[in-house]
């Protein structure tokens, strides 16, 4: 998919693992290198930090059910 797109169309990926660790998780250091080449050239990245969105929605549901805020 990403191959197709490359240099045509624009494309959103979204990981909740830092780019670094990309090449440990892939495993083959050359599919992780052509899979990054062609991600990270002419991207815009954005590192996001900060509480989990998830986990406050999980206590805000379990406060709901228990009727109290």
């Amino acid at each position: 998919v990403i191959d197709e797109r490359y240099g045509r169309k624009a494309t959103i990926v979204t990981s909740q693992l830092p780019i670094d660790t990309w090449h440990d998780m892939i495993g083959d250091p050359t599919f992780a290198d052509a899979i990054l080449d062609r991600l990270v050239h002419n991207a815009h990245k954005f590192a996001l930090d900060g509480p989990s969105m998830r986990k406050r929605s999980s206590q805000t549901q379990k406060t709901d059910a228990g009727g109290t805020k």
